[in-house]
């Protein structure tokens, strides 16, 4: 019985301190004419780990042809990477990346990146962006939108930059470095 007083109490502390209620967010929109736009950076580490005893990207579907594809075409994968201040999987976690991606194309090794970036270190605990964009993971800078937010990152827009910082093609785990601008009230 005690453990669930524990949840109750704990579930308020694990969003942050802004108000998400209807209330809330109707009193935030009604001051918004008077809000001053911010820009935010951000730069983290998003640790892939594919294969492991505790994996944080689980494959959930993929085509006929995906075993056969050298871009791995068809394959759909689960996520809930943890985002991290340094490279180190020992790094302080600030977040996680939860979601999902695919490999979209049949020439190069693309993924369609679907994320919910989740805060939950700092002034940005209980705050999220979406980010929705194509992801050539060979490429050395990728570029994808930021396209919304919650908690402080209402109304976000931006972009995110990523450059891969490690991976290994046997175990395709990966370590990307994230630096990101997001404009936001």
């Amino acid at each position: 019985m005690l453990w669930w007083v524990v949840v109750i109490f704990a579930v308020p502390l694990a969003h942050g301190s802004i108000d998400q209620s209807p209330k809330a967010v109707e009193n935030w929109f009604k001051r918004l004419p008077q809000a001053k736009e911010k820009l935010t950076k951000l730069h983290f580490y998003f640790h892939d780990t594919v294969t492991d005893k505790n994996p944080t990207a689980i494959r959930v579907a993929q085509a006929n042809i995906t075993s056969k594809s050298p871009t791995r075409f068809g394959e759909t994968l689960v996520v809930d990477d943890p985002l991290t201040l340094g490279p180190e999987p020992s790094s302080k976690i600030i977040g996680h990346a939860q979601g999902i991606y695919s490999s979209v194309s049949k020439e190069e090794r693309s993924l369609i990146m679907i994320l919910n970036l989740v805060f939950n270190d700092g002034k940005f605990n209980g705050s999220t962006l979406s980010l929705l964009g194509s992801n050539s993971i060979f490429h050395e800078y990728r570029e994808m939108p930021i396209l919304g937010g919650t908690g402080v990152f209402r109304f976000a827009r931006g972009i995110a930059t990523a450059k891969t910082y490690a991976s290994n093609t046997t175990t395709r785990n990966a370590v990307v470095e994230y630096h990101v601008l997001v404009l936001h009230y």
